[in-house]
């Protein structure tokens, strides 16, 4: 039986809201949170990003992301840089760099106990499924 569109977005939702669950628990034992992890995992993959590249990037809010970059900042995951003219862009510190790492191999973890069940060509067309099915 052929699925309905609500039963597909039902059934990733489901998906996205068990590994939402499942890095908040994990990402908790590094000391991190999803959203500060994930603004790690952007921001090694982006570096020096502005503030509204990582909101961006990471689905927030400028105002919310500048919170959450202060907070970081503060705990010394992140730090501010001069880029060209007035821009402001932002880098790992060696310990946001570790806290990556870190946050990283529980994310595989996680990944691979769900998604690591399909084969590598399920994967493949997984993956290419849902970026032509999200809008830009």
């Amino acid at each position: 039986m052929e699925p309905s569109l609500q039963q597909l977005g039902q059934a990733v939702k489901r998906l996205q809201w068990h590994h939402h669950r499942e890095a908040n628990r994990r990402l908790a034992e590094t000391g991190l949170s999803l959203a500060q992890w994930d603004v790690l995992r952007n921001l090694h993959d982006h570096p020096d990003a502005s503030l509204h590249e990582l909101a961006q990037l990471t689905f927030q809010t400028d105002q919310s992301m500048g919170t959450l970059a202060s907070r970081m900042i503060e705990r010394g995951l992140l730090e501010r840089v001069a880029g060209p003219g007035r821009a402001i862009r932002h880098r790992l510190t060696a310990q946001g760099a570790e806290g990556y790492r870190a946050g990283g191999r529980a994310m595989d973890e996680i990944l691979a106990d769900t998604l690591g069940a399909l084969s590598p060509s399920d994967r493949t067309t997984m993956y290419r499924l849902l970026n032509v099915a999200t809008p830009e």
